[in-house]
């Protein structure tokens, strides 16, 4: 019988009367401390599974003194890599009996950052989890201050020295980049996301194979995350002779690119093969199925909460740790067309495509 009422939450006194035991002894049983009998424990525990009884967070944090509130900044809710990064943190802070509060910085520059971290700093929280997958991102951790536990999901570990879930975006960037130059493209033209104040890692990876390659490093087009710039970068792509391969700085700019470059009469991989990044959940449902680099963005959030919560238990200080990288071949990538050895040739033929037949 839930001795509490049907429409009232059992508190610490409703356990204590059902067990026969004091208030103190449930405390103590829930905190784990000693000394109490087993005898007592079990009808603590009984009396707690009885009644439904779930401890209060906030009366927790008065009784033990530790803050319960996990902060998160980021830039993005939505977009893949972010939402699932998040993902992974709220699933391991609630295994810690920890709670998220998510703080989305306002689209701008430095007053907006300001203002984000100063909600946060505004909350009793126990320490903090950035997003560092751009530029806001970057300087929220650089406003945190000294002394407050703080972690980072993200792809660089250049900064302020705090401990980072990282993915290695230089690798992939490299790997994907000898892939194609292994299937027998001259080159590989990029298009890249948004660096933090620096190109990106995958960037970096992709310079790094053709220079290592002797291959002719093309000019970088720039996107912004969306598929509608991938867009805008394949109509580009589309005009440019000699284009065979094309890496994208994300999945969603290369569901762009490969539109365009299928609206300006180019065949996906038979005239140019694609490949992006991340393995969204569409890739593999993409017309054609989509190359890409996979990681695990769930995982890192799982291992920057983790390093949050060695922090509060005063364990070991900054530290790195990168997730595992892999390429997933699927059907927008395979062999250069023979005719690509022409280059300019074949740019003529797309422009010819590209311009309008006269009626």
């Amino acid at each position: 019988m839930n001795s509490a009422g049907p429409h009232q939450r059992p508190v610490l006194a409703d356990v204590a009367r059902l067990a026969e035991v004091s208030v103190p002894t449930v405390s103590r049983v829930l905190k784990g401390s000693p000394p109490v009998s087993q005898r007592k424990r079990d009808r603590v525990l009984a009396a707690v599974q009885e009644l439904g009884y779930r401890p209060n967070g906030a009366a927790r944090m008065l009784v033990t003194g530790r803050r319960t509130i996990v902060s998160v900044i980021t830039s993005n809710t939505t977009r893949f890599g972010y939402a699932t990064s998040i993902q992974g943190i709220e699933e391991a802070a609630r295994t810690a009996g920890l709670l998220v509060a998510i703080t989305v910085i306002d689209p701008g520059g430095e007053d907006e950052v300001a203002a984000a971290v100063d909600l946060v700093l505004g909350q009793p929280v126990a320490g903090v989890i950035v997003l560092d997958f751009d530029p806001q991102g970057t300087r929220a951790i650089e406003a945190l201050p000294e002394g407050l536990p703080v972690a980072a999901v993200g792809s660089s570990d250049v900064g302020r020295e705090i401990p980072r879930a990282l993915f290695d975006d230089r690798l992939g960037g490299r790997q994907a980049t000898q892939y194609l130059l292994g299937l027998g493209h001259a080159t590989v033209h990029h298009v890249s996301v948004p660096g933090s104040g620096r190109p990106s890692g995958r960037t970096l990876g992709w310079r790094s194979a053709l220079e290592s390659a002797g291959a002719v490093v093309p000019e970088t087009l720039e996107a912004d995350w969306t598929s509608q710039s991938g867009y805008e970068a394949g109509l580009v792509l589309a005009r440019t002779p000699g284009v065979t391969a094309v890496l994208c700085g994300n999945d969603e700019i290369a569901f762009g690119v490969i539109k365009a470059l299928q609206v300006s009469g180019l065949r996906i991989p038979q005239d140019v093969s694609v490949v992006g990044f991340d393995d969204h959940p569409l890739a593999a449902l993409w017309t054609p199925p989509l190359t890409t680099m996979g990681q695990d963005f769930v995982e890192l959030g799982r291992t920057a909460l983790a390093f949050l919560v060695e922090q509060l238990d005063e364990g070991p200080g900054p530290q790195t740790s990168p997730s595992t990288i892999h390429l997933i071949e699927r059907e927008s990538s395979g062999p250069p067309p023979a005719r690509s050895v022409t280059g300019p040739a074949r740019g003529a033929r797309v422009g010819r495509r590209a311009r309008p037949r006269p009626r």
